[in-house]
């Protein structure tokens, strides 16, 4: 498979099926049961659970492929990368709070 960023540069495309794949099981494990725990009938839980796959395989796209440096283009300085980790948890701290409320 040759994945390439919009400069046209090769890159790895295994984080981005390594995501998409994450994503997918995420967004149908527990998806449909907060959908039915938030009183949504099971269609619509699905088509939500469907939603969030897209947007999160957009998302991972964007990142991973069409914005992604060439293999060669040596490693990222750490000022972003820890951005990165930094917003990256607390979008997975939003994500648990969210989960939780059903529950309380």
């Amino acid at each position: 498979m040759r994945v390439h960023n919009k400069h046209g540069d090769r890159i790895d495309p295994v984080p981005f099926l390594v995501t998409v794949g994450l994503a997918f099981m995420i967004a149908f494990s527990f998806g449909p049961i907060y959908g039915l725990a938030y009183g949504f009938a099971l269609r619509a839980a699905l088509a939500l659970s469907g939603a969030a796959f897209a947007g999160a395989t957009a998302l991972a796209y964007r990142q991973l492929v069409r914005s992604a440096p060439a293999i060669d283009a040596g490693p990222l300085p750490p000022g972003p990368r820890v951005e990165r980790l930094f917003y990256a948890a607390v979008g997975l701290g939003v994500a648990l709070v969210a989960l939780t409320l059903p529950l309380l």
